[in-house]
């Protein structure tokens, strides 16, 4: 039985500064990872992605991207495909605010001290379409997604400041 699966061809369990956010005292790409994925359940009507740091010295956690209503006949993303500068999400597709307050990928911040980060990132199969736009939080589209969750895969990527 084919399972679920996310994959990336370039992040290899480390992110590195192509990947980190731009701002706050990081010099980083903010480029998101290619990822892509397969064996999706065949009820699947939209994908989401999201990417979350659990162990953030906020005591709840951030989420560094939030992108959902991704149609089902895509299974890949481009690396870069999280900035809303370049677009090359699928037209269809709505980045929802991070925790940064902005839409789109914010990558890892590099806190000096404060010990391994693990980056999960996930992508949702989802039996139909959300009905919110980009002002959405990530706590709020988690809400609303998560009844509709046929699957869902993750990869994780650990950063050491």
């Amino acid at each position: 039985m084919n399972t679920f699966t996310l994959k990336s061809r370039e992040l290899s369990g480390q992110f590195t500064s192509e990947y980190f956010y731009d701002g706050l005292g990081v010099n980083g790409g903010n480029q998101s990872p290619d990822l892509y994925w397969e064996n999706a359940p065949e009820q699947t009507r939209a994908f989401a992605i999201t990417m979350y740091d659990p162990a953030t010295q906020s005591g709840s956690g951030w989420w560094h991207w939030v992108v959902f209503n991704i149609p089902a006949t895509i299974t890949s993303l481009a690396r870069g495909a999280g900035s809303t500068a370049p677009h090359l999400l699928p037209p269809e597709a709505v980045s929802s605010l991070n925790d940064f307050g902005k839409t789109g990928y914010g990558g890892p911040v590099t806190i000096p001290g404060s010990g391994f980060h693990p980056y999960i990132i996930t992508v949702h199969a989802l039996s139909k379409l959300l009905n919110l736009d980009e002002t959405a939080t990530p706590a709020f589209v988690g809400i609303m997604m998560n009844e509709l969750v046929l699957a869902k895969s993750s990869i994780v990527a650990y950063l050491k400041v």
